[in-house]
């Protein structure tokens, strides 16, 4: 009968029960004692539990983020105009669930990249959908949907992506094709959903880097509509988290 009940709670996708199940099979002294509903509810517990753990498993994937981080690692230690308050702020995530948007700017190094993928990490462990690109890339998989019939789905994507981390931005400046599809991305995400904006360029410097007056204030003013803001600073966090001795440099 024990058997049984496991290989139907397995055929049931209940793998959480059935583990649970196996414990208190186990360990009869533990919850022999115990009411039947109290039992079950350790089950259920079990199993909610396990789905949990699944779904934020599945919602890193498919983020796809360019660094292994958490909001639990950040280095508060080195100057870079980095606040313990404001990241305890938005790791609680309503700035997600308002659909306001995160602009995190500095020189190369500073870390951008990595506090943006760690609260990419945290809202997926608060069960919101995240994506990370690089602005190139985005734009290059946009070009690549335009050729196989697949554009208006992927922005159908993009704007029920909950977060979108967008890496790189201002690099270069945006072909007309590229501007359009970006008005297109931020115009469908306006006002509900989040995307976070890194940069090396100050916010006064995305106009040029858009490369169309009329199109930048469209764009931008969407974008820094109820926007959060990071301004970092310092010296390159490569530079100081190296672990190479001067010793140990070839040459």
């Amino acid at each position: 009968m024990q058997s049984q009940t496991l290989t139907q709670l397995h055929q049931l996708k209940l793998g959480g029960m059935a583990a649970a199940l196996q414990t208190q099979l186990e360990q009869v002294g533990t919850y022999e004692g115990l009411p039947f509903i109290e039992r079950l509810g350790l089950l259920l517990d079990q199993e909610n539990l396990q789905r949990e753990q699944r779904k934020q498993q599945r919602l890193i994937r498919q983020a796809r983020f360019k660094l292994n981080a958490c909001v639990q690692d950040i280095d508060y230690q080195h100057p870079r105009n980095l606040k313990k308050s404001q990241m305890a702020q938005l790791a609680q995530g309503d700035w997600i669930n308002r659909s306001q948007n995160l602009l995190l700017t500095g020189p190369c190094g500073s870390g951008k990249t990595y506090l943006a993928c760690a609260l990419g990490h945290n809202a997926c462990m608060q069960g919101y959908s995240v994506r990370y690109y690089r602005l190139s890339r985005l734009l290059l998989e946009l070009t690549q949907t335009k050729a196989d019939g697949t554009y208006h789905k992927k922005l159908q994507q993009l704007a029920k992506t909950q977060l979108l981390i967008i890496d790189d931005w201002g690099l270069e400046v945006l072909k007309p094709a590229q501007r359009n599809d970006l008005m297109e991305i931020m115009d469908d995400r306006h006002g509900d959903t989040s995307t976070v904006v890194i940069s090396q360029l100050p916010t006064d410097q995305w106009y040029a880097t858009i490369g169309d007056n009329t199109l930048a204030d469209a764009i931008l003013d969407r974008l820094m509509h109820n926007a959060h803001r990071l301004l970092l600073k310092g010296e390159s966090m490569r530079k100081i988290m190296s672990d190479l001795t001067q010793d140990e440099h070839l040459g």
